[in-house]
């Protein structure tokens, strides 16, 4: 069976001649979500599912175009959507600390923040000019000189009734007091002792009359000061009543609508009744600014604090939070200084994402939401609860006793859509009970799509859109062409499409560069190439470090000749997403044994799980194939030589097998091949990744040395398909200097390596004794016979 690629299966061009254009010119721009159906389905049923829960999660490799695609589809979305009430937060006039929210239909809000602002405005004004009228002032004298009056004639009608009884009222310093009087004058002691007994016994009963009704005169006093006091208190309220109530009048009629507000209305009148002295300003504050005075803090309790004003022409409001912090989503409460006393009131509590985003659509970071600590436990609370409750996180996990704010919740209705990698979600939903509880729509990003005719012209249409939009010089046919195979490329399948917008933006960038700077008007293939080789090139300096320790001798590679026991493998490495291949020696020793696999890479913990899986099937095929009647008498090693870093995977299980065989049955193997491949227990050679790559890395090693003609890879035939190799390794082939080949079977590899033929088994398994498959038989039967031999009687 031909094993031999011809140079049209080593690339799989693409030719667009059928397609009737020249350039990007000819062709209509694609503004759709090319290959992304089942994505935009699910991101479609999220945001237009009414229940609540329906979140929706966004998973896609970087530069896929996930964030591109949710912001056109929710933006469009949003625009049609019903624009979200606003929320503020007022003063609880009955309890400070726990702030009230007051809703309110679209632009009413900013109106009545600013309505309030003018109402004290206002009032600063004509408060204090109001009791500085003339009629205030006489209605103040007038309660004065009432109850000043009221006071002396109850002092004046006492005296008189003293005087009648021959005693005097007099006021000193310590209040007032009686005493008898002789001829209009105060007695002295002495002249009163002098007075007959009766005389003096009738003095101080009248004295003692008098006293009590003093006593009940003193008495009286504070309550008529008291009912003097509420007189003028309602004086100054009806007073400023003829103030506050036109203008608080004016603000009920506008918003008579609004009952909540008529509320908040109704509590600010009651306490401007109250707090009227607020009004008068200290000579400080008479030279300030009347707006400033206004602001002040001691008239924040009059206004509201609004959350949220969507300021936007209509529709639901779309939040993009980049830095999803527990503050920065939840909202936080912050602190005045003040003599060295932190202080706080409602209009200091500052709003999240949630409360922008409430009503409308959140789109956040996945990976970053969880590096941010509470943050995602925050996000939880709020969407399981269907409300922002604004509590500090000192709060929550009792880091500290200080009395802070307690606001009303918020109610919340939003969708979130969090944007991450498929690993993230898988994670969330195997360790999250509740993150499928939450978010229940799943949107996975396609990477690549068929590369069939009606895919190419859309593809071609997201070209002519991007070069479009970046401004970019035309891509001619040839470039286009050139576009397209790299893209096939990218997903490693000449019959896929990358859809990752990302590089391919990156291509057409620097591939317009390049024709600029060559003084081209329209990109060609040579651009495109130049791009891609200068891509390379950038980031190829590892990969020459390797090439040159190789060259120079110092890894050892063999190009030519045939050795027992050792062959070349073939390894890809990834640096950032830069990936190229390299070859690796490995080598394997045989002898006499118990049927022991020794997996050298496995035994100093270098060899990962694939590729220990990939060994243990290499010795169930042996066994298999040549003794299946018999003990395994093989001791065995296997090694991937001046190799010092971890080994996985099992894409070189094909070719150590038959580095073993070579072992076993003394036979040499060509040095002039690489082989990539894994295989299983039937013998099946099997499909691996990065086949270009890999074909690459020694193809460079080989065109270094000198292409002799006989040098070559050989591959799996399921990866015949994923070939779009490089121009110099195809017109290589076409020259005849290197060749491609490509195996399904153990034996035909078998056949390429040795140069022999693998030999077929006949109804006894036996295979003819020329063979390779026959020279490792009959050496696996001969160990075994002499294992017998060696045998002590004990172990029959």
């Amino acid at each position: 069976m031909e094993t031999l690629l011809t140079p049209e299966q080593l690339r799989h061009g693409c030719d667009l001649s059928a397609f009737g254009i020249t350039s990007t010119l000819d062709i209509t721009p694609d503004h759709s979500a090319l290959g992304q159906t089942r994505a935009v389905d699910a991101i479609q049923f999220a945001i237009g599912m009414d229940h609540a829960s329906y979140n929706l999660f966004v998973s896609g490799s970087t530069g896929i175009g996930k964030r591109e695609l949710v912001a056109r589809i929710i933006s469009a979305e949003a625009a049609s959507g019903e624009m979200p009430d606003e929320y503020c937060y007022i003063h609880n006039f009955d309890r400070p600390n726990q702030p009230r929210t007051l809703m309110l239909p679209q632009g009413t809000g900013q109106r009545l923040h600013e309505d309030l602002r003018r109402l004290i405005e206002i009032l600063l004004v004509q408060v204090p000019a109001q009791f500085k009228n003339d009629e205030y002032r006489n209605q103040l004298q007038a309660l004065n000189d009432e109850f000043q009056q009221r006071e002396q004639m109850g002092f004046k009608a006492l005296g008189s009734k003293a005087q009648e009884l021959g005693i005097t009222l007099m006021r000193t310093p310590g209040g007032y007091t009686l005493g008898p009087l002789r001829d209009g004058k105060l007695m002295t002691p002495d002249t009163f002792k002098q007075l007959p007994e009766d005389e003096r016994a009738r003095i101080k009963r009248n004295i003692d009359t008098l006293n009590e009704e003093l006593t009940e005169l003193i008495h009286e006093i504070p309550n008529i000061h008291q009912e003097h006091q509420a007189r003028i208190r309602e004086l100054e309220q009806e007073t400023t009543r003829g103030v506050i109530d036109p203008a608080l009048n004016n603000l009920r009629q506008r918003y008579g609508a609004h009952a909540d507000v008529l509320a908040f209305l109704d509590t600010i009148h009651q306490d401007l009744i109250e707090n009227v002295d607020d009004f008068f300003p200290s000579e400080e504050e008479e030279r300030a600014p009347l707006h400033k005075r206004a602001r002040s803090a001691k008239f924040r309790r009059y206004q509201i604090n609004m959350l949220v004003s969507h300021t936007h022409n209509g529709g639901s409001p779309v939040v993009y939070e980049d830095i999803p912090s527990y503050q920065n989503l939840i909202g936080r409460i912050e602190y005045e200084a003040h003599f060295g006393t932190l202080t706080t009131d409602f209009s200091l509590i500052q709003p999240g994402a949630l409360h922008r985003a409430n009503g409308g659509y959140l789109v956040v970071d996945a990976q970053k939401l969880l590096t941010f600590p509470f943050a995602w436990e925050g996000l939880k609370r709020a969407l399981r609860n269907r409300e922002i409750r604004l509590e500090p996180l000192e709060k929550i996990y009792g880091i500290t006793g200080t009395r802070s704010l307690e606001p009303a919740p918020v109610p919340l209705d939003l969708r979130v859509i969090l944007i991450g990698d498929r690993r993230l979600y898988y994670l969330l939903k195997q360790y999250d009970p509740e993150f499928t509880t939450l978010f229940k729509v799943y949107a996975d990003f396609a990477e690549s799509f068929n590369r069939n005719r009606e895919n190419l012209e859309n593809f071609l249409g997201l070209i002519a859109t991007l070069a479009h939009e970046e401004g970019l010089a035309h891509f001619d046919r040839s470039a286009l062409e050139a576009v397209i195979e790299h893209s096939s490329r990218q997903v490693d399948d000449s019959q896929k499409l990358s859809l990752n917008r990302g590089q391919l933006l990156d291509l057409l960038r620097e591939s317009s560069y390049w024709a600029l700077r060559q003084g081209a008007s329209m990109v060609s293939r040579s651009h495109v190439d130049k791009t891609i080789a200068q891509q390379r090139y950038r980031s190829s300096q590892f990969s020459e470090l390797l090439q040159e320790q190789i060259e120079r001798g110092t890894l050892m590679i063999t190009t030519d000749g045939a050795v027992i026991g050792q062959a070349n493998g073939l390894s890809v490495f990834q640096l950032g997403d830069q990936r190229f291949g390299k070859p690796g020696r490995i080598s394997a020793t045989a002898r006499m044994g118990k049927g022991q696999m020794l997996d050298i890479e496995r035994e100093t913990k270098l060899g990962g799980p694939l590729h220990t899986k990939g060994v243990m099937i290499l010795g169930a095929c042996i066994g298999a194939r040549y003794a299946r009647d018999r003990p395994l008498a093989l001791n065995a090693s296997l090694v991937f030589e001046q190799s010092y870093g971890p080994v996985d995977g099992d894409s070189a299980s094909a070719i150590e097998l038959c580095v073993l065989l070579s072992a076993i049955s003394g036979l040499p193997l060509r040095q002039d091949f690489a082989v990539t491949g894994s295989i299983n227990q039937q013998g099946e050679i099997q499909a691996i990744g990065s086949i270009n790559e890999k074909i690459e890395g020694f193809f460079e090693l080989c065109q270094a040395r000198g292409l002799t003609g006989h040098q070559g890879v050989i591959i799996p035939a399921a990866n015949e398909a994923h070939l779009v190799l490089d121009h110099s390794v195809v017109e290589a082939c076409r020259r005849g200097q290197f060749a491609i080949h490509a195996v399904t079977s153990l034996d035909q590899l078998i056949g390429l390596l040795f140069d022999r033929a693998a030999g077929q088994a006949d109804k006894d398994g036996r295979y003819p004794p020329s063979t390779v498959n026959g020279l490792v038989q009959l050496q696996l039967s001969e160990w075994v016979e002499q294992a017998r031999k060696l045998a002590t009687p004990n172990d029959h």
